[in-house]
C-alpha cells in the first residue's frame, strides 16, 4: 500500500519529456525517466484501499498496490517478479498503454492519481540494468507443439506462457521482422525496437522458435501446421483499415496511415525505401483522419520528416476535458475524455465535427486539398451545417479510421474456423474456434484493441490451449520458468 499517509505528504509527479525542438530531430524515445529514488517516493502514494480498483482497470489484472509498495520499500527484485506474474511484455505495456489501471485508481477520485504506469515500467528497466532478466528455460519439456501466428503482443504472450508450460512454440510471422505492431506500427519514439529485440532474444533462447516471412496459407501451407503441430493459435492483428470512399479517393496523395508508418518503421531501421513508393511528409500539408493514437503517431512522424503542416480531424465532436455522466469514475474515458498526446502537443492543428466530402487533385492527379464541411450533432447522429462548407490544403491525407478485421482469407478455409459478423474469427470464452485444436487470441479474436488487452488475451489463450493438451490446466501449476531465483 506504500505509505499509510503518503497520498497527502507527496505529489504526483511524472517523467519529462526533452523539449519539442530537441526530440523532433530524431526518432528516440524522449521520455526522461526519473530517478530511483523519486519513483519509491511516487509508489508512497498507494492508498491502502478497500477495494484497489487499480486491479478491474488493468486487463492483465497487475498486482498494483503490491508493486507499489515493494518499490517504496525498496524491494525492487520482488516488485519485478509480482509484475512478471501477471504482466509478460511490462516493457511495452509500460511506454505504451493508456493506462487505464491509473483512470481507475481510487486516489483518483479526489487528487492525482499513482504514477502506475512509470513505476510498471521503471521496475522492468531497473531490472534489465541490473541484469536480472536472463533467459529461464522450462524445466521440464512437453511432447507438445504449438504453432502460433503472428508473433504481436497476442502471439508472443500466448508463446511466452505455452514455453514456459514446457511446450515446443513456433511463431509464424508474415513480416520480415518480429513484433508486429510492435514493431511496425508503433513509431520508434513511443517504443524504441531495442526493447522488443531484446524480448524477442530473451525467448529464443528459452527455446521459442520464430520463423519471418512466413504467411501461413501462402508460403506456409496450412496443411503443414495441421500435420505438425497439436494446437494453433491464430494470434495476427486487425490489419484491414477502414477506407474512407469519397469522390477523389484515387487522387495521388492519398494513403492508409499504417503504411505510411510501417515505411517509417522500416527506413528508421535502415531498409531502403524505393523512391517511387516513398511516402514521406516533408514540406507537405499534411492531413490525418482519425483522432486515435495511429493518427496521433501520424502526426508525430510527419513532424521528424518536416512537414509544412500538419492538421488532424475527426468526424466526432470534441470530448469534453473532464469526466462526465457517460465516465464515471472508475471507468477508463478514452477518446471520450478530451486529451493531447505528445505528437499532438509536438505542433499540430486539431478540429472536430469536420466531414471529408471530397479529395480534390490537379490535372495530374496529384492531390490538392479535401472538400469539407461542419456538422452538427443531433441525438447522438451527425448533421451537416448548410454553409459551412470549406477547403483544406492537403498534399499527403493518411487515413487512420481504425481498422474493420484481419487479413485472415488466405487461411480461414483450409482451416475451416467460423467468423463472426464483424468479420473477427469466431472462438468462444476458452478462444476455441470451430475447428478442433484451432485457437484465436487478440485483435484476431476481439478486433482492434489496446496492446494490454492483446497481451491479456494471449496469456488467457494460453492457458486454454495448455489445458487442452495437458488434460489439465499445468500453467496454474507453475512449474516452469519459476522466478524465485529473482528474488523475493
Amino acid at each position: 500500500m506504500g505509505k499509510i499517509t503518503g497520498f497527502k505528504e507527496f505529489e504526483r509527479k511524472t517523467p519529462k519529456y526533452l523539449a519539442v525542438d530537441e526530440r523532433t530531430k530524431n526518432y528516440q524515445e524522449f521520455v526522461v525517466q526519473m530517478s530511483k529514488e523519486e519513483v519509491e517516493t511516487q509508489g508512497a502514494r498507494c492508498m491502502d484501499c478497500g477495494v484497489p480498483f487499480c486491479h478491474t482497470g488493468c486487463p492483465l489484472g497487475n498486482i498494483i498496490p503490491d508493486f507499489n509498495d515493494q518499490v517504496y520499500n525498496g524491494k525492487w527484485q520482488a516488485a519485478l517478479k509480482t509484475l512478471l506474474s501477471t504482466n509478460n511484455f511490462p516493457e511495452f505495456t509500460g511506454r505504451i498503454c493508456p493506462a487505464p489501471c491509473e483512470s481507475a485508481c481510487v486516489l483518483g477520485i479526489n487528487k492525482p492519481p499513482v504514477t502506475i504506469k512509470n513505476i510498471e515500467v521503471s521496475i522492468i528497466d531497473y531490472a534489465y540494468a541490473q541484469g536480472w532478466m536472463v533467459p529461464q528455460p522450462p524445466a521440464i519439456r512437453s511432447e507438445k507443439r504449438v504453432a502460433v501466428v503472428g508473433s504481436g503482443p497476442a502471439g508472443l504472450a500466448a508463446a511466452d506462457q505455452l514455453n514456459k508450460a514446457g511446450h515446443s512454440v513456433t511463431v509464424y510471422e508474415r513480416a520480415d521482422r518480429i513484433g508486429g505492431l510492435l514493431r511496425y506500427g508503433i513509431p520508434d519514439f513511443k517504443l524504441d525496437k531495442k526493447h522488443v529485440a531484446r524480448r524477442v532474444e530473451i525467448m529464443e533462447k528459452e527455446g521459442v522458435k520464430f520463423v519471418t516471412n512466413a504467411n501461413v496459407g501462402v508460403n506456409v501451407p496450412v496443411a503443414d501446421l495441421k500435420q505438425n503441430f497439436d494446437a494453433i493459435v491464430l494470434a495476427g492483428g486487425s490489419t484491414i483499415a477502414r477506407d474512407l470512399p469519397i469522390a477523389g479517393r484515387e487522387a495521388n496523395g492519398v494513403h492508409y496511415a499504417m503504411h505510411f508508418l510501417t515505411q517509417n518503421n522500416k527506413r528508421v531501421q535502415g531498409d531502403k525505401i524505393p523512391e517511387d513508393v516513398a511516402l514521406m511528409a516533408t514540406g507537405k500539408h499534411v492531413v490525418v483522419i482519425g483522432g486515435g493514437d495511429t493518427g496521433s503517431d501520424c502526426v508525430g512522424t510527419s513532424i521528424r520528416h518536416g512537414a509544412a503542416s500538419v492538421t488532424q480531424i475527426e468526424l466526432l465532436p470534441k470530448p469534453p476535458e473532464a469526466r462526465t455522466a457517460e465516465t464515471p469514475w472508475p471507468t477508463h474515458p478514452g477518446p471520450r475524455m478530451l486529451s493531447t498526446s505528445s505528437s499532438q502537443a509536438e505542433g499540430c492543428k486539431r478540429d472536430w465535427s469536420v466531414q471529408s466530402k471530397e479529395f480534390v487533385k490537379d490535372e495530374k492527379g496529384n492531390l490538392k486539398g479535401i472538400n469539407c464541411v461542419r456538422l452538427e450533432w443531433k441525438g447522438g447522429k451527425p448533421v451537416e451545417i448548410s454553409g459551412s462548407e470549406f477547403f483544406m490544403q492537403a498534399d499527403l491525407v493518411l487515413l487512420a479510421m481504425g481498422f474493420l478485421f484481419p487479413d485472415s482469407k488466405s487461411f480461414v478455409d483450409d482451416l475451416g474456423v467460423e467468423k463472426d459478423e464483424r468479420g473477427n474469427i469466431k472462438a468462444d470464452s476458452k478462444y476455441r474456434t470451430s475447428a478442433e485444436g484451432v485457437y484465436a487470441a487478440g485483435d484476431m479474436r476481439r478486433g482492434q484493441s489496446l496492446v494490454v488487452w492483446a497481451i491479456s488475451e494471449g496469456r488467457e489463450c494460453a492457458r486454454s490451449v495448455d489445458e487442452f493438451l495437458q488434460g489439465q490446466p499445468s500453467l496454474l501449476q507453475a512449474k516452469n520458468r519459476s522466478l524465485t531465483e529473482i528474488g523475493a
